[in-house]
């Protein structure tokens, strides 16, 4: 908390040209209005430029200004075009075919052609790649290319998610020639509004407007994004007018912006969620009501409270708001300390145990905090946890191997439950090292939500599959909260969504 007080009095403070400069390690000169770049600033940078292996918020961010997937998902959740123009199921809902807009061209100055899809595709599903979202595409029987503009999936049976996850940027299309060289993650060629001219790691990307992107005219010439660690000092630099627009995670420092009649805060409910996940295959995890007792003791709404400043609410697994149960309705979500002793006592662990929880150190920025509040509230039922905060990139790689015995996390939402969880609670997920534990109830359900077209019975179905998973208590789900975004009052066109996206970069101008 002492950090955190630390933080909030050094963000209330314009720091003099000067010692900013210092900070940052720039002139302090501040922005034009007439200004063709976009000065932009965030705390986490990208962990790597594979589209389809990036599972980190910062890379997802960044790469999808620079690579493009067929469909996108709009700010309302719908599906519309990207790469593909249009797309249709067959009457039976195992063929979906794409035809391509022919004015989609890579950043290398090459069409996107169906080869260049089918090559994609065929990438994420080959288990040697490590795709990100391989799980959601095992429908996937075969792959035609009766012409250049269309691609035909076959699919192995109904798959009503396909469309959305198709939507995702690990679904990029990137260019054959490059999986081919084996090129792609060491430069980056997408057909996305951007191009990567220059990537410094943890200190800055510049990004140049992609003149043949299929979209349309960018609303700037460019984006120059400097890597802050410290989000006081991108406050105090967007307080200076250094910096034109922000990405802010820390709810500390984005309720303060609305302070500065001279910013605007763009402020949005996201589909992601913060979770204390444990690790099922570690004793004494492994005990059902173990697992219980954790999510019994937990007080959701205090740690929402303390670490956010209230900035959200509870939830259960399924945070998209058509779908998703009421928290109340979920096992133990209601603080029950006896209820959780007695759990402990009858799985033989009255006396309670040790262990240690792991986070990224800035994401989220809460994580810190959320560690500690657990680690109060567990020691109550005699749980000792120790906290070990780890840079992004060494947690990431942990995290993957599910190397840990519990781990607190801000895992990516998604419009739909399985395209949202199938890569971990199906036993083909590709993520099951992750989340450690499947049982036949969550995998049928998965299935079966799945297939089903009709959109009662895909509720219901996700319904008994958000009861169960809270019940069986795997991960603990805590709360969901906002995205964040800064913005001087010259800039106009962003669009904030509930994925969190940053795509509408694309259409942003800086006014006169």
């Amino acid at each position: 908390m002492v950090q955190h007080l630390t933080r909030k009095l050094l963000s209330g403070m314009a720091l003099p040209g000067i010692a900013l400069a210092v900070m940052l390690g720039t002139a302090a000169v501040p922005i034009q209005a007439n200004a063709a770049t976009l000065h932009m600033a965030w705390s986490q940078d990208a962990t790597g430029l594979d589209p389809h292996k990036q599972t980190a918020f910062s890379s997802l961010r960044l790469l999808e200004l620079i690579y493009e997937p067929l469909v996108r998902v709009d700010a309302n959740l719908r599906i519309v075009p990207a790469i593909a123009d249009s797309w249709q199921f067959s009457a039976d809902g195992k063929e979906l075919t794409f035809k391509l807009n022919p004015k989609a061209k890579f950043q290398n100055g090459a069409a996107v052609t169906s080869a260049d899809v089918k090559a994609s595709f065929e990438r994420i599903l080959d288990e040697k790649t490590g795709a990100a979202a391989r799980a959601n595409f095992l429908s996937i029987a075969s792959i035609d290319t009766p012409d250049p503009a269309t691609v035909v999936f076959h699919l192995s049976q109904p798959d009503v998610p396909i469309l959305t996850a198709m939507s995702d940027v690990n679904a990029a299309i990137v260019p054959a020639g490059e999986i081919a060289a084996g090129s792609v993650g060491t430069k980056a060629i997408g057909s996305g509004p951007f191009k990567l001219d220059k990537w410094d790691p943890n200190a800055k990307e510049v990004l140049s407007a992609n003149k043949d992107w299929a979209g349309g005219a960018t609303g700037v010439d460019g984006i120059e994004i400097s890597v802050l660690p410290d989000e006081t000092a991108i406050l105090a630099a967007m307080r200076t007018k250094q910096i034109d627009f922000a990405l802010l995670n820390d709810p500390l420092v984005a309720t303060l912006v609305p302070k500065d009649a001279s910013l605007q805060l763009n402020r949005v409910p996201v589909l992601a969620y913060h979770v204390l996940q444990l690790n099922p295959s570690r004793k004494p995890m492994t005990e059902l009501k173990v697992r219980q007792a954790i999510s019994c003791a937990i007080d959701r709404q205090d740690v929402l409270d303390t670490a956010s400043l209230g900035e959200g609410k509870v939830t259960g697994p399924l945070t998209i708001p058509s779908l998703a149960t009421d928290p109340s309705q979920l096992f133990c979500y209601k603080r029950d300390v006896e209820k959780a002793k007695q759990l402990m006592s009858e799985a033989g662990y009255a006396d309670g145990f040790s262990a240690t929880v792991i986070g990224a150190t800035g994401e989220p920025p809460t994580a810190a905090a959320e560690a500690q509040v657990i680690q109060s509230q567990l020691a109550e039922i005699g749980v000792k946890l120790d906290i070990k905060m780890m840079e992004l990139n060494v947690y990431v790689d942990a995290w993957l191997k599910g190397d840990f015995d519990m781990a607190i996390a801000l895992n990516g939402g998604r419009a739909d439950p399985y395209t949202m969880y199938n890569r971990y609670w199906t036993k083909a997920g590709n993520l099951q090292k992750v989340a450690n534990y499947i049982d036949d109830t969550l995998d049928s359900q998965m299935q079966q939500g799945r297939a089903e077209t009709d959109p009662a019975k895909r509720k219901a179905i996700f319904a008994e599959f958000e009861k169960h998973l809270a019940e069986v208590s795997p991960w603990i789900w805590l709360y969901t909260s906002y995205s964040y975004t800064a913005q001087q009052k010259n800039i106009a066109g962003f669009v904030p969504t509930p994925t969190g996206t940053l795509f509408s970069l694309s259409k942003v101008t800086i006014q006169q």
